[in-house]
């Protein structure tokens, strides 16, 4: 008879404190010259946090490994992206909260880095935490045209056509009636990139088939914009101590959301929709699976 399997919430618990540790380890120490711009950098991304994109990148790998695989490079390999893709998040986190975009003076339930550390230095942060993750993308111990692919992944991701374009459409789209379709591409871009970007990183580096890939990719898009509708929900139905940022930001800057375009109820179907369509992606996968099936239920479930 096999171990039974570890409770998703142990699972999770183990997950996140392992990342702990290994972006402790991989980031520069506060000590070292020049320490407050590497203070800075430690501030914001050893702040806590859910660790989605960390964590969908251990499920993914999970979900990829071909039987028999020997796991003690691909293990190291997927530290390296699981640290990679939280430096992408704590950057564009630290950019989002600067004054000349959402102007935020909490996250995490903590002053923001350029509340903490000066306007200057957090800019700074983010610019040195974007290259970090691309260094550690290029020292994982997997095959040279497998860095390439992943640094490819992760920098159209974070580019242009995703993170930063999709912050770009945010900003110009204050104050201006959005439709649902002009919504869905916003933040397939601003949140979901990088979520989908995890998911399939840990599938690369893990050695996913083009098959198991396509399939991942079809999950991490419909978690991805459930992430965004999720937080769309949370900011007008929850409150600034249990968000760990300012509660209603959105609304109150005219900012379009899934629950402003559609209202909340058509948001919240649309959310179980997305759950179940990322759980009928995962049905080929079987069994290794069901760490992502079980996360789609708890991006959802922040909601409840």
């Amino acid at each position: 008879m096999g171990a039974r399997p570890i409770a998703f919430d142990a699972w999770l618990a183990a997950r996140v404190q392992h990342v702990e540790t290994v972006l402790d380890q991989l980031l520069p120490e506060a000590a070292v010259v020049p320490q407050t711009l590497h203070q800075a950098m430690r501030y914001a991304v050893m702040g806590g946090g859910k660790r989605v994109r960390a964590v969908l990148v251990y499920a993914a790998g999970e979900a990829s490994m071909p039987a028999g695989t020997a796991v003690s490079a691909q293990e190291i390999a997927l530290d390296h992206v699981a640290a990679a893709v939280e430096l992408i998040h704590g950057y564009s986190l630290v950019h989002d909260d600067l004054p000349c975009m959402d102007d935020d003076a909490l996250r995490r339930g903590r002053p923001t880095v350029h509340v903490r550390f000066g306007e200057a230095v957090a800019m700074l942060a983010g610019d040195a935490l974007q290259p970090l993750a691309f260094d550690l993308l290029s020292q994982m111990p997997v095959a040279p045209a497998l860095i390439v692919q992943a640094t490819q992944i992760l920098a159209r991701a974070a580019g242009s056509l995703g993170m930063a374009g999709g912050q770009a459409i945010d900003c110009e789209s204050v104050g201006v009636a959005l439709t649902g379709e002009q919504l869905q591409v916003m933040h397939g871009m601003k949140t979901g990139a990088m979520l989908e970007a995890s998911v399939v990183l840990g599938g690369v580096v893990a050695g996913a088939s083009s098959t198991v890939r396509q399939r991942l990719e079809d999950y991490a898009a419909a978690i991805g914009l459930a992430f965004q509708v999720v937080d769309d929900i949370l900011d007008v139905t929850s409150d600034t101590a249990t968000l760990g940022k300012t509660a209603g930001k959105d609304a109150a800057v005219d900012k379009p959301t899934y629950v402003s375009v559609i209202g909340l109820e058509r948001s919240r179907e649309l959310l179980e929709s997305l759950r179940l369509r990322a759980h009928e992606a995962l049905l080929p996968l079987g069994p290794a699976s069901h760490r992502l099936a079980e996360i789609a239920d708890y991006i959802v479930g922040r909601d409840r």
